[in-house]
């Protein structure tokens, strides 16, 4: 047989590894200097407020995605349990994403807005109280620990050198825009200019008069999944 010539000679079995090899390649890589972006633009897909970062940073740091993936896979099972499955616009801005294939709980893609921020604040205080059967453990210093946001305009700029489209005046007013969303009566007017009228202003974590790293986490989780709104969305063709 044919192949047999190749698998007889090294050097020619060589030299055709290479050619398929390089086939390939240029096959996978050609077309990415065609298109503007291999990420289609979805309509609500925003930067997160400095508020959300602080809350997703917070996220990061207890190892939430040690246990919760965010990356709700086209499968029927998958769709039919958490929803529509995720894009990759949604994950256009983390640094880094929070897709995987490991969960000890459920997929997070869309956590926003299914439960109440009571029911947050209890379940980081005492997961056992909402959920019985759940083994995640608590997370009681999250409501005691004053966040610290001093730092955040530099954080947005760091963010804004990675590709994340923070204009200056957003890194400029990060800390008033953090502070006015985590207070209702605040005035918002600038916050929403910044990141859409859609964007959750609220006492998260209970106290009002104080911003926890709960508030954080919490505006964090409650913007999850709640950007696209999939009762209009239509995936682009390619």
């Amino acid at each position: 047989m044919k192949h047999e010539v190749f698998e007889k000679n090294i050097p020619l079995l060589f030299i055709g590894v290479i050619l398929v090899t390089a086939i390939g390649a240029l096959v996978e890589i050609v077309p990415l200097f065609y298109i503007d972006s291999t990420i289609e633009k979805v309509e609500g897909v925003r930067p997160y407020t400095p508020l959300e970062l602080k809350g997703r940073d917070i996220y990061v740091r207890e190892g939430c995605y040690n246990c919760h993936s965010q990356m709700i896979r086209p499968f029927r099972d998958e769709v039919e349990r958490y929803g529509h499955y995720s894009l990759a616009a949604e994950s256009m801005y983390d640094h880094p994403f929070q897709w995987g294939s490991k969960r000890t709980g459920p997929d997070l893609a869309r956590v926003g807005g299914k439960y109440s921020n009571l029911w947050h604040q209890t379940h980081m205080r005492s997961p056992r109280t909402v959920v019985p059967e759940s083994i995640m453990p608590n997370y009681p210093w999250l409501e005691k620990n004053t966040l610290n946001y001093g730092d955040i305009g530099v954080r947005l700029a760091v963010m804004q050198k990675l590709g994340v489209p923070y204009s200056d005046v957003a890194v400029a007013e990060a800390k008033a825009d953090l502070e006015a969303q985590a207070n209702p009566t605040a005035d918002a007017t600038g916050l929403r200019a910044r990141y859409g009228a859609k964007v959750g202003q609220e006492n998260f974590g209970g106290q009002p008069g104080r911003i926890t790293e709960l508030d954080a986490l919490i505006a964090y989780l409650q913007m999850l999944g709640r950007q696209v709104d999939f009762a209009t969305y239509k995936a682009q063709a390619r």
